[in-house]
Order: C-alpha cells, then sequence, then structure tokens
C-alpha cells in the first residue's frame, strides 16, 4: 500500500478557521493524506491543535513544519498578508504546496511565487475549489445542448457586514491592504469560476463602492477604518465573444444567496445556492449548487439532477475534492489543480479593478 503523503497545516487554530472547518475534515476523510504536523503562533495552541486534530507534530515556526520529513505537503491557512513568507518557506523546503486563495495581496507578489514555484519543480495548488463542485461539472459538461453561448449574469450575496457590530476576527478584512475583503476572496472565486465554465476573460471593467463603512469591533467597541469596497460590478467580454455581467455585495439582510445563469441560442442554464441554514454556504466556492435547465417555448425550469457522492461537511466538500485531484497529480504527474501560475493570472486579472 502506498504511504500516505503527509500534511502539514500552517494556521490550524484549534477554536476556529477555515483549516479547521474544511481542510482538517477533507484530510481526515482521504485514505491519500495523513495529518503529519500542524503548525501556530503560540506553543499552547499548536499543541492543543495537535491533539484536537490528531497530528504528529507541532510546530510555532513555518520552516520547521516544511523541513521537517514527515511533512511532503505544506497547507497554508493564514491571513493573505503570511503567505508569500510561508509559501516560499516550504518552496525552499522543496516541499509541495496548498495555498488558500487569494494567494497574495498584490499581482507583483503572485507573479514572484509562480516564478518560485516553477523554479521548485514541485506540485502547487490553490484554493480555487469552485471549480470542483459536481454541479460546475455537470453545469460544463451540458453548455453544447444550450447551442452557443451568448451571455452570463452573476449575482452573490454575503452577510458579512450586515451589522454594525462585527466579530474582532473578522476585522481585519475590512482594511483594503490586508487583501482578504470582497473583491479578493468572493471576486477571485467568481471570475475563475467564469473561466472555468465559459473560457478565458479577453476585456473586464469594474467599479467597486462601500455603502457601509461603519463598523466596530463588537468585543471592544473600537472603531473599524473601513477601506475594503463591500460592493463589486463588472462586466466582461469572454474570448469566445460572449458577455458577462457581475454583481458581488456584502452585508446582506436577506438570506445569502447566489445565481449563475447562462443564456445560449437554444436554451439557459441556471446554477443557484441550495437553501442552507449556513448563511456561509451560499457563496459558490462553498455551499451546494443546483441546476436547472430552461427550453425555449418553456416557462419552466427543470431540475438537472446531479450526483454528489462526498459525506463531507458542506464547508468542506469542495475542499475535499481539491485533495482528491491533489492526490492523482501527485501520482501520475498531472496537473489538475489550479496552481500558483493560475493564481497569478487571476490576481492580474483583478489587479484591473
Amino acid at each position: 500500500m502506498t504511504k500516505p503523503i503527509g500534511v502539514g497545516i500552517l494556521g490550524a487554530n484549534p477554536d476556529r478557521g477555515w483549516a479547521a472547518r474544511a481542510h482538517i475534515p477533507a484530510i481526515a476523510a482521504s485514505p491519500s493524506f495523513s495529518l503529519a504536523a500542524v503548525a501556530t503562533t503560540r506553543t499552547s495552541s499548536a499543541e492543543e491543535a495537535r491533539a484536537r486534530f490528531g497530528a504528529r507534530h507541532a510546530f510555532t515556526d513555518a520552516r520547521s513544519l516544511a523541513e521537517h520529513p514527515d511533512v511532503d505537503l505544506v497547507v497554508v491557512t493564514v491571513k493573505v498578508p503570511a503567505h508569500v513568507e510561508l509559501v516560499t518557506a516550504a518552496l525552499e523546503a522543496g516541499k509541495h504546496v496548498y495555498c488558500e486563495w487569494p494567494l497574495s495581496t498584490t499581482a507583483d507578489e503572485a507573479a514572484a511565487l509562480a516564478a518560485a514555484g516553477e523554479r521548485a519543480g514541485v506540485h502547487t495548488a490553490v484554493g480555487l475549489q469552485a471549480r470542483f463542485s459536481p454541479t460546475v461539472r455537470r453545469a460544463r459538461e451540458m453548455l453544447g445542448e444550450i447551442g452557443e453561448v451568448m451571455s452570463a449574469t452573476v449575482y452573490s450575496s454575503r452577510g458579512k457586514g450586515n451589522t454594525h457590530d462585527v466579530p474582532g476576527w473578522t476585522a481585519y478584512t475590512y482594511d483594503r491592504r490586508s487583501g482578504a475583503g470582497l473583491v479578493e476572496v468572493l471576486g477571485g472565486h467568481t471570475l475563475d469560476l467564469v473561466q472555468y465554465l465559459l473560457g478565458p476573460i479577453r476585456e473586464l471593467t469594474a467599479r467597486t463602492a462601500i455603502r457601509n463603512g461603519s463598523h466596530r469591533v463588537a468585543e471592544t467597541g473600537e472603531p473599524i477604518d473601513v477601506t475594503a469596497p463591500d460592493h463589486f460590478l463588472a462586466h466582461a467580454e469572454l474570448d469566445g465573444g460572449a458577455v458577462v455581467s457581475v454583481h458581488l455585495h456584502d452585508g446582506e439582510a436577506a438570506m445569502p444567496r447566489t445565481r449563475i445563469e447562462i443564456a445560449g441560442t437554444e436554451g439557459n442554464l441556471a446554477l443557484t445556492s441550495a437553501p442552507e441554514t449556513d448563511p456561509w454556504a451560499a457563496q459558490l466556492q462553498i455551499g451546494g449548487l443546483e441546476l436547472r435547465l430552461s427550453r425555449p417555448g418553456s416557462p419552466e425550469w427543470t431540475v438537472v439532477p446531479v450526483r454528489d457522492p462526498s459525506e463531507l461537511p458542506v464547508q468542506a466538500a469542495n475542499v475535499g475534492r481539491v485533495y482528491d485531484h491533489l492526490a492523482e497529480d501527485l501520482r501520475d504527474g498531472t496537473h489538475t489543480v489550479p496552481d500558483v501560475a493560475t493564481a497569478r493570472r487571476l490576481h492580474e486579472l483583478l489587479s484591473t479593478v
């Protein structure tokens, strides 16, 4: 039996965070991976994470984790400004890397990491997991059934920031310099998904707005200087000639939701967020999507059944599929998972915003 790939997670907060909600369940469910190590900035939390998640080793130093012989793949799940340093350390240690999206805070940083990844000669992965949704893949297969794609419309909202007082752990995302606002996170996932479904974007025009500039930290009452946009509107033209409109926004007072409608000459496809009690799951990269088809002359949208064999929690399901494909890439020498070069191109596109 092939030895499981040893994973070391940087940013394995034992109390909350994306590592605990998505990566840990995905690794635990996969026979191809084992959790070799975890790291946080404090010894106490690192040891707690090791015990809680069942890792073999605990670290407070990223380079020590990356250089440990039990670690084959370094997973970076910390705040975006630290990504460059941590991804670089992993690459210099000769280890494969899976970095959460966004890869970096600027396109120049992303370009430098892409070059470093190529020099290192290892596999890199970036957390653009929306393209691995079974609904997205089924929709891509069905594009030929709706004729020539003429246009697409994307609408997605998040509840984040719909109250004046917001949790302290989210405060940094209201700072544009953090690289973790609406434009970078949901905007990047959306534009990557559009291109995966419909082809490259050759022209993009966009505008952003801050519609709610007044927030404070709920736990302390400290005011937050809001500089990250909470609205993103874009128009794009694809290489194939189709036009796309995108509207993303934070601060949704009603239930957050997503709808992606693709209009063809012989019908339409619609991908919509499934009814969820978890408002975060309405984001297209996280939650389950439902697929419907509309034909000429019929007012009804027909539900298209999509098989989803994953038994993981909704927030971990698409991440688990990234791990599945990454395991195949590492075994077969293929490159099916978005890598740092993919992220570089996406950061360059976002830089036009």
